[in-house]
């Protein structure tokens, strides 16, 4: 199929389908669209990690603390998971696109205001804007380009959508480093403006307007939900800077436990929560939503370690620091789109537990490695292993989560699993912090001695738990 028509209301169109979402023919190439709705995307995955080699410059140029090094990653995070799902429902309600383009703009002018701080505190205030932002892009641009793309091509289309993600993934580091050390920290930021003013046009003309089943917006669930997801993030990562047993940290972390099972009674009751509890009902859902969280606390925990250990323990630059990670980031730009295609004939268990079992493998490598002060050159081959193991997990986790779904649930099911793995991108980050500063490590070329080891092994121990539930995937034929 080389193009995508936008076709005319019809009988039988999927419930709760608006009339303005299907209004008149067009056809616009496939690839357009598939472009369209990456993009965004590509820009929000980028923020993620694009900050991990300019954090050692701006640390020196700011006087940040590490916690506030911490917090210029999560608190994107804590925005980004804290309000998808509230962004899916204004987009079955609003328009998903029209959602999405909002998204964009808020993105946007947070990054400009991220390039232009002078103080560690405005930089953090900044980047929580951009994770708002982020929120309406990255689950609703899966959910467009699902809706976008015959069911016989989705798994394939999906598999290029999470090649793209892996571009960010890759790039961000390489990025972060080129810019800071050619150009400034702050031009990091700026770079996300000319993309936004390819991705807006291209949205607008590649990409029809969508909504989901018309119902009333569940503002008390979506508080509850909303207020779990912040409490816990905000816990998980003050307890590095104050202390877990804390009375705030504790206090938090209670609170967003007691939360949970509140919600789950309010939706229990409705109809149209905001995160419908027959969602869980997919196996597919449960099982992707149990390893986005373990998957994401092991890896993105062990990218923000290595990112600096390469600059202040083996003395890279940021630029050499970033490229000496593609072997790793680069590999899902190949491996995903491959995953994808083949998905349909292997089955999704078989993919995830492959490229799971690399990643564990990959992370106890390197604890070895980084505990033994090995050089670069000892590290490339687990690097390879770590890359091609996320190109197995991104496709096939991002297929599993929308499986047996009607169209009408993919703009929450999405929001679900993207909040549940920016939580585990907190919780990574924070956790495996807390056993590196736990086993007295610290930012100097010899405080990672005895420290990065265990700090790297619970990573590894948090993606074997996502090993086992892989196991559970939907197999070949669903089975």
């Amino acid at each position: 199929m080389s193009a995508l028509e936008t076709p005319a209301p019809v009988a039988g169109a999927p419930a709760g389908t608006r009339p303005e979402a299907t209004v008149a023919t067009r056809r616009v190439p496939l690839w357009v669209a598939i472009v369209a709705t990456s993009l965004p995307m590509f820009m929000a995955t980028l923020d993620n990690l694009v900050m991990t080699s300019a954090l050692p410059v701006i640390q020196a140029d700011l006087g940040s603390s590490v916690g506030q090094l911490s917090w210029f990653m999560n608190a994107y995070t804590l925005s980004f998971a804290t309000f998808m799902l509230t962004a899916a429902t204004l987009g079955d309600r609003l328009g998903r696109r029209r959602m999405m383009l909002a998204g964009i703009a808020v993105f946007t002018l947070a990054s400009i205001a991220s390039a232009l701080s002078a103080s560690s505190e405005g930089l953090i205030a900044a980047r929580a804007v951009q994770g708002l932002g982020a929120a309406a892009i990255m689950p609703l641009s899966l959910t467009l380009l699902a809706s976008a793309v015959p069911p016989r091509m989705r798994a394939a289309a999906i598999g290029i959508w999470g090649g793209v993600s892996g571009l960010g993934v890759a790039l961000g580091p390489v990025i972060g480093g080129a810019v800071v050390e050619g150009v400034s920290w702050q031009a990091i930021f700026w770079l996300n403006v000319p993309v936004a003013l390819v991705a807006v046009p291209l949205l607008l003309l590649a990409v029809r307007e969508s909504r989901g089943p018309w119902q009333r917006l569940d503002l008390v669930g979506a508080g509850l939900l909303g207020g779990a997801v912040f409490l816990g993030i905000w816990g998980i990562v003050h307890g590095n800077d104050d202390g877990w047993a804390s009375a705030g940290v504790l206090g938090s972390l209670v609170a967003a436990g007691v939360l949970v099972p509140v919600y789950l009674l309010h939706a229990r009751r409705r109809a149209h929560a905001v995160l419908p509890l027959r969602l869980f009902a997919s196996r597919g859902f449960t099982v992707a939503n149990v390893i986005g969280l373990t998957f994401t606390i092991g890896m993105f925990g062990t990218v923000f370690l290595l990112a600096q250990y390469l600059q202040i323990v083996q003395g890279y630059t940021p630029l050499e620091a970033g490229l000496r990670t593609l072997p790793w980031t680069a590999a899902p730009m190949v491996v995903a789109p491959l995953a994808g295609a083949i998905a349909g004939r292997t089955g999704l268990r078989a993919l995830l537990v492959t490229g799971l079992v690399l990643q564990t493998i990959s992370l106890v490598w390197f604890a070895a490695l980084t505990e033994s002060g090995s050089g670069y050159p000892s590290f490339v081959p687990a690097l390879l292993m770590a890359g091609v193991g996320m190109g197995l997990t991104f496709a096939p986790s991002a297929t599993a989560v929308l499986d047996g779904l009607p169209d009408a649930d993919f703009a929450v099911a999405s929001s679900a699993n993207s909040t549940v793995r920016e939580f585990g991108v907190a919780l990574g980050i924070a956790l495996l912090t807390a056993v590196f500063l736990g086993n007295g490590g610290e930012l100097s070329p010899v405080g990672y001695d005895g420290a990065i080891g265990p700090a790297l092994l619970t990573g590894a121990a948090a993606v074997a738990v996502a090993v086992v539930a892989a196991l559970f995937a939907p197999g070949r034929d669903g089975q």
